[in-house]
C-alpha cells in the first residue's frame, strides 16, 4: 500500500521529462538536473524516490536488480559516472543488466549507504559482508518465511529493498497482510541493544513519510542469535519482533565419473 501522489508513476514521469528535455544521444543528463525538474514541477515527490528512480532506469547499474525492472521500457539510461546518465543505446551499449548471483559484491558506490550506527561494518569483499548481504538477498525474496503474506514494498518512493530513509537505509521495507508496513533491520551476528533505537527511529520514519493515515507500522530485528540485552530492551515495545535465523547446510558427495577404458 503506497502513497499515489501524481496520476502518472515517477517511472513515466521520468521519460516524460527526457523528452521535454529533448535529450540527445550521447548527451548527458545529472542527477542535479533532474531533481531540480522534479522539484519545480512534482514538489511533492521525495529526491530519495526520483534518485532510485534513476537507477531502476539505468542498464548498467546492478542496484536496479534490487528494485523491479520488469518491462523493456525501463531500458531507458546508460549510467556513465556517479550522478551522470545518457541514454541507453541499443547495440552500442552492453546488454541491461538483468540477473544478480547470489553473492556478488556490489560497486563501491554503494557501501557509502552503510548506516553509521552499524557494528563495525566489514570491508567490501570479506566473508562476512557476502554473508549478510546472502543474507538480505535471500530474505527479501523469501519474505514468507519469515510470516504468511509478507511481501517487499514497492511504491513510487522505492522498493523496500535497502529502502531510502532521510538520507540512511533500510535493510528491508515489507507489506504484510493486512496491508501494515514491516520494517526489519538484519545484523549477520548477534543482535544487540542499540539496534532498538536503529530499528525505531525507521519504524518512526516509515510513519512520518510513507505510511498511509491509520496504517500499522512494526518492526522486526533478524539476527543469528539474539542477546539478553536486547531481549530486555524490546520487552516492553509491542510493535517490536526479535526473530533468530539458522544456516542448514547439507553436504552430499558425487559419484566419481566413470570413464570407458580404450582397448589396448
Amino acid at each position: 500500500m503506497a502513497k499515489t501522489i501524481y496520476d502518472k508513476p515517477l517511472r513515466m514521469l521520468i521519460r516524460d521529462m527526457l523528452q521535454e528535455f529533448g535529450l540527445q544521444p550521447g548527451q548527458v543528463i545529472t542527477t542535479g538536473r533532474v531533481l531540480s525538474w522534479f522539484s519545480e514541477k512534482y514538489p511533492k515527490l521525495q529526491p530519495a524516490g526520483v534518485k532510485a528512480h534513476l537507477v531502476v532506469l539505468s542498464t548498467n547499474d546492478a542496484s536496479r536488480l534490487h528494485h523491479p525492472v520488469k518491462k523493456p521500457e525501463d531500458d531507458v539510461l546508460f549510467k556513465i559516472a556517479t550522478g551522470q546518465f545518457r541514454l541507453y543505446e541499443p547495440g552500442k551499449d552492453p546488454h541491461p543488466i538483468h540477473e544478480l548471483v547470489l553473492g556478488d559484491v556490489e560497486k563501491e558506490e554503494e557501501q557509502n549507504a552503510v548506516d553509521e550506527d552499524e557494528d563495525s561494518p566489514a570491508p567490501v569483499g570479506s566473508t562476512e559482508f557476502l554473508l549478510e548481504r546472502d543474507l538480505q538477498l535471500y530474505l527479501a525474496k523469501n519474505l514468507d518465511r519469515i510470516e504468511l503474506g509478507l511481501k517487499l514494498y514497492e511504491g513510487e518512493d522505492g522498493s523496500g529493498f535497502e529502502f531510502a530513509a532521510g538520507g540512511r537505509r533500510i535493510d528491508i521495507l515489507a507489506v504484510d497482510k493486512n496491508g501494515g508496513l514491516v520494517v526489519l533491520e538484519l545484523k549477520v551476528s548477534r543482535g544487540y541493544e542499540r539496534v532498538v533505537g536503529q530499528l525505531l527511529r525507521y519504524v518512526n520514519w516509515i510513519r512520518q513519510n510513507v505510511a498511509e493515515t491509520g496504517q500499522k507500522v512494526r518492526g522486526m530485528i533478524v539476527c543469528r542469535a539474539i542477546s539478553e540485552d536486547l531481549r530486555l530492551a524490546c520487552a516492553s515495545i509491542k510493535d517490536v519482533e526479535l526473530l533468530e535465523y539458522q544456516l542448514s547446510v547439507t553436504v552430499t558427495k558425487v559419484p566419481p565419473l566413470e570413464l570407458a577404458v580404450s582397448g589396448s
